[in-house]
């Protein structure tokens, strides 16, 4: 099978031999290239999104090596525009995203009791441009300072920027042509609303709550890579989202001592 084809460097002092995989999220699996390949068509083409235990079924490995490929799967999602600002018409708004202690087993409630801030739920911001992309970030704080940070570096200046009533984006607006929609009065006026981004969160928080149940903080920006590359490649079909994402494999790696959190990223 090609997955198993072996070349050989010319080099006479080399001499190694290596395979298609190497320089590529695939490199030093045993696991077979057709069920890489497969497993990334199922993951991009997932509405919301695929679970491990899927895969692990469909695949014939075990729920923790399926576990390990969704997340290199996940390092080549991670692939955007970010070499240009978002423009035109523009939505911002912030989401939280996490559970509560009492939802948690007794003795990690125990635990999150204990520890301040343990089960908080991770606030994530998002911009999206109409009729374009979206683009997220986990943030420690929704502090007016941090927000303004974020739409500085993702926005073009003298765009149209669209937010809810939050006060934290009223001095940022300043620099953009700011139209705030007051949520507790109205969700739409006219071409006022952000009925954009919240309907990412939507497809977001489905993904989360019915497809993989729960989500470590540690990871969340791992799955938010993977929820915006599906809703940015939305006008394309499910051939052309698979060749994007086989696209962007080659240099870049991950390894499980950094998924599981012996390493830093």
């Amino acid at each position: 099978m090609a997955s198993r084809k072996v070349w050989q460097c010319k080099n006479k002092e080399c001499k190694k031999q290596f395979s298609v995989k190497v320089g590529t999220i695939f490199e030093d699996s045993a696991i077979a290239l057709e069920k890489w390949l497969l497993a990334m068509w199922m993951m991009v083409n997932a509405k919301n999104g695929i679970s491990s235990y899927e895969i692990h079924r469909s695949l014939g490995v075990t729920q923790k090596t399926a576990w390990f490929m969704m997340h290199r799967i996940r390092l080549v999602l991670q692939n955007g525009s970010l070499d240009r600002k978002l423009t035109g018409e523009v939505e911002a708004d912030e989401t939280y995203i996490g559970g509560k202690a009492r939802n948690m087993h007794k003795d990690k409630q125990q635990k999150a009791l204990k520890a301040e801030g343990y089960f908080r739920k991770a606030v994530v911001m998002g911009m999206l441009e109409r009729d374009g992309e979206v683009r997220t970030k986990v943030l420690n704080v929704a502090s007016a300072k941090v927000l303004a940070r974020e739409i500085r570096a993702n926005v073009e200046p003298g765009s149209t920027l669209y937010t809810d009533q939050l006060a934290s984006y009223t001095r940022v607006g300043q620099e953009y042509a700011h139209h705030v929609i007051n949520h507790a009065q109205e969700y739409v006026r006219g071409n006022v609303h952000t009925n954009g981004i919240e309907n990412f969160w939507s497809l977001l928080k489905r993904g989360i709550k019915g497809t993989y149940v729960s989500v470590e903080p540690f990871h969340l920006f791992r799955y938010l890579d993977e929820q915006s590359f599906r809703f940015n490649t939305r006008k394309s079909n499910d051939q052309g989202r698979f060749i994007s994402a086989l696209s962007s494999i080659q240099g870049k790696r991950v390894e499980y001592k950094d998924l599981i959190g012996q390493t830093k990223i």
